[in-house]
């Protein structure tokens, strides 16, 4: 197949999908796709047996929910424009704002579009063990949920659950203490509630992830709330080590070191390798040093910067290899653009009967119509 391409492997989808299972089976909770993370809807049809719902993060992704998934669409975002609310509550099951500004505007009016909707607000627990302040919803002057000292205890008997978010890929250990925060400062408002969203950040497919004891987590917080849904809405670990990005050696140039530049790029293609920032790993390479040949791997774009990292190999590069970045699935296509106007990787799925699919092709067309 001509690379760049994204190739997921829904056998290995639906290994982390089994996980997820077992803990629903285990605890009772609800399990979301965050769209933000993962949002490639031909898989959906898989996707869909195992989880609840969909969590979107506005109009758009709401609409991906409605139409595509086809379950349960809780939809939150930092500020609600008054012109999209119809629309969101129209298809959505849950509302959460992000401020008691933002409820007191348009609560009413989504009930108006959508009796049936629930309402909620978005928490700060101001407690967070996020490797990355980047990713830290709960850091200094965080604009995200709305803090103990911001509540409006006027709103309280409109609000139908809490939804907080504290966690970026992290074990269940920094739930516990996340939790034990949350209570401490919002518990008193729990029995008024229907539901209690954990967020996301629950790296749960993971190796080495404690799973027991997040059962026990969940299940000892529902014993002392008995009334309440739970929900999670973990984003990477739907898509966590479930496929590769292809992409092929256009050229090998030397400056002080071999550089093989490749026909992706880390900036349009796997935006999270910068903004995290970390190296990808590369099938069958190692760290510099490790084997016999050295190369740094970069990208095909003007952008100086543009380097997925230095890597070794057992045999020396040669143009036209095929370079396989691994774990490549969540928080890529979502965030992949055309800078540069290089091409977007092409969209392909390894079925559960082990045929191959492309199911997109990028082109020209893509890379004008959306200027």
């Amino acid at each position: 197949m001509k690379t760049p391409y994204w190739l997921l492997e829904e056998k290995l989808l639906e290994k982390n999908l089994k996980i997820l299972s077992s803990i629903k089976e285990q605890t009772g909770i609800k399990i979301l796709l965050a769209l933000k993370g993962y949002a490639l809807w031909q898989s959906f049809d898989l996707v869909s047996k195992y989880l609840d719902g969909c969590c979107a993060s506005g109009l758009y992704e709401a609409m991906l929910s409605d139409e595509k998934f086809k379950k349960e669409t809780h939809t939150y975002s930092p500020a609600f424009k008054k012109e999209e609310i119809k629309d969101i509550a129209t298809i959505s099951d849950h509302i959460v704002f992000n401020s008691p500004n933002q409820f007191k505007r348009f609560a009413n009016l989504a009930k108006e579009y959508n009796p049936n909707i629930s309402l909620g607000l978005r928490v700060n627990p101001e407690y967070s063990e996020s490797p990355v302040e980047i990713y830290n919803p709960c850091g200094l002057y965080s604009r995200l949920g709305t803090t103990i000292d911001n509540f409006d205890e006027s709103i309280v008997k409109q609000i139908d659950g809490l939804h907080f978010h504290a966690l970026c890929e992290q074990d269940s250990v920094a739930l516990e203490k996340v939790l034990e925060i949350f209570e401490e400062k919002f518990g008193k408002y729990l029995h008024k509630m229907k539901w209690v969203n954990f967020g996301g950040g629950h790296h749960i497919t993971k190796d080495g992830y404690n799973i027991q004891k997040f059962v026990s987590i969940i299940n000892s917080f529902k014993n002392r709330h008995p009334h309440l849904d739970i929900y999670i809405e973990p984003g990477e670990a739907i898509g966590w080590q479930t496929g590769t990005l292809v992409a092929t050696v256009l050229d090998i140039v030397h400056n002080g070191i071999d550089i093989a530049i490749l026909d992706t790029s880390t900036e349009a293609h796997m935006l999270d390798t910068v903004i995290m920032p970390y190296r990808p790993d590369v099938r069958d390479s190692a760290k510099v040093g490790e084997k016999p040949f050295n190369y740094r791997l970069a990208g095909n774009t003007c952008l100086a910067g543009d380097i997925m990292g230095d890597y070794s190999f057992d045999r020396p590069l040669q143009i036209g290899d095929e370079i396989i970045f691994e774990d490549q699935m969540h928080y890529t296509m979502v965030k992949a653009t055309t800078f540069n106007g290089i091409a977007l990787p092409s969209i392909v799925i390894k079925r559960l009967d082990g045929t191959i699919e492309v199911v997109r092709e990028f082109g020209y067309e893509d890379f004008r119509d959306r200027l």
